[in-house]
């Protein structure tokens, strides 16, 4: 049997325009990606790689022709996160990748259309996936530059220097903490490209013995594993050396501890 709520029971009734809410809530992406080109020599050695982050440059306003994160409003149907994954896909072109929560950003004053509480994420996406990335209706052109330019060369809008410039030193702390590595890399790699692969993210990162220290860490926490064909051989390669280099992959072991130092 189906009975009333008393009035007492009855959920309380309040009106929206008893609180002050913001004006919008925009999700912005920073994303990174590793470009890759061959060096022009006749020896094998390991390509030449850049970190770089996407950046569109807007076509109305507020902050017509200066550069901006890919983002946008998140609607009252979707999370704060569908919301990024969503306009990451319309503006850029690009499905998937890894894509994390970085923070919120809500000085007063940011954004001139009003009261606008941004939360910022960033992705780690595959060169070959931006290969067909196009602008969306607000932006008039997309492109990929180093840190560097980014935050150095170019107008940018909003507060989105701060909001780089923070993603950046997450990825960094990432990339010597975690396995986040593997986002940049082929399933199989050798210990070098790994060793590329973090020096480029974070530059300051000097290890002259890291083969050595990486495969003692391996052995202590399990974070890599040797490659090997169907009958227990270890697979190398001598794609990026003179000689063959042991080919490794990435484990799902999450570690607990800074890995590489």
């Amino acid at each position: 049997m189906v009975m009333d709520m008393t009035d007492h029971e009855q959920a309380p009734s309040s009106s929206a325009k008893k609180y002050r809410t913001p004006d919008g809530v925009p999700a912005d992406i920073v994303m990174f990606t590793l470009t890759k080109r061959e060096r022009k020599t006749f020896t094998k050695t390991l390509p030449i790689r850049e970190l770089k982050v996407m950046l569109i440059r807007r076509r109305s306003w507020p902050c017509a022709g200066m550069w901006a994160l890919p983002g946008g409003f998140c609607r009252e149907s979707e999370s704060i996160y569908d919301a990024a994954k969503r306009e990451l896909k319309e503006e850029t072109g690009v499905d998937g990748g890894h894509l994390e929560y970085l923070g919120v950003y809500s000085a007063p004053g940011r954004d001139p259309r009003g009261w606008i509480i941004s939360h910022a994420f960033y992705a780690l996406v595959e060169e070959w996936m931006l290969e067909h990335r196009q602008a969306a209706d607000d932006a008039e052109e997309v492109g990929l530059f180093t840190i560097n330019e980014a935050l150095e060369e170019l107008e940018l809008a909003f507060d989105h220097r701060d909001i780089i410039m923070d993603a950046y030193r997450k990825i960094q702390q990432q990339m010597l903490q975690t396995t986040i590595a593997r986002q940049f890399l082929p399933e199989f790699f050798t210990l070098s490209e790994l060793y590329q692969v973090i020096q480029t993210v974070v530059p300051e990162f000097k290890e002259p013995n890291f083969i050595r220290k990486i495969t003692s860490t391996r052995s202590r926490q399990g974070i890599l594993e040797e490659v090997r064909d169907d009958s227990g051989k270890p697979l190398s390669s001598n794609q990026y050396s003179q000689r063959p280099a042991q080919l490794y992959r990435f484990t799902d072991h999450v570690p607990l501890l800074s890995i590489y130092t």
